[in-house]
């Protein structure tokens, strides 16, 4: 009896996992797709207000915060291919306001990797991310990165 408990509890475990591996959401490991990676690479090292790097920008807003002595957490950066060439990177960040509140924002960007474009696709994603010079959009005010939130 003990060893029949022991088998269907196993079973149980497979079959749990199994539909886990195939209901997750469908990311791409930016470790193992190249062109996920590559997306990565572009939004990372994409220009931002009032920073060299949408990726400086994101650490330099944490590391501001906790000098504040409020807590900032950054998430995992993750890799969606959208379709073709086109990628989804996204990042979640969470802050804690003086009033011990926290707020959570989640940045989203376009990469396409055949015109070497990079287009927010969020609005606290389109408070860093500068406007291309040809677009037909107003520019925001270039006076320092506009990351929501507790500042």
């Amino acid at each position: 009896m003990v060893k029949i408990l022991h088998y269907v509890v196993v079973g149980l475990l497979v079959l749990g996992v199994i539909y886990y591996i195939w209901t997750k959401p469908p990311t791409i490991n930016p470790l193992i797709d190249r062109r996920g990676a590559d997306a990565l690479a572009m939004v990372q090292t994409h220009r931002a207000l009032g920073h060299p790097t949408i990726l400086q920008a994101m650490t330099e807003h944490v590391r501001s915060m906790k000098e504040r002595g409020l807590n900032a957490r950054l998430g995992e950066w993750r890799v969606k291919q959208v379709d073709g060439d086109l990628y989804e990177v996204r990042i979640q960040l969470r802050d804690k306001g003086v009033s011990g509140q926290w707020f959570e924002r989640e940045f989203i960007w376009h990469a396409n990797l055949s015109l070497k474009k990079v287009n927010a696709a969020s609005l606290p994603a389109d408070g860093i991310t500068p406007k291309a010079p040809d677009s037909d959009q107003p520019s925001a005010p270039q006076t320092g990165p506009k990351i929501l939130g507790p500042t």
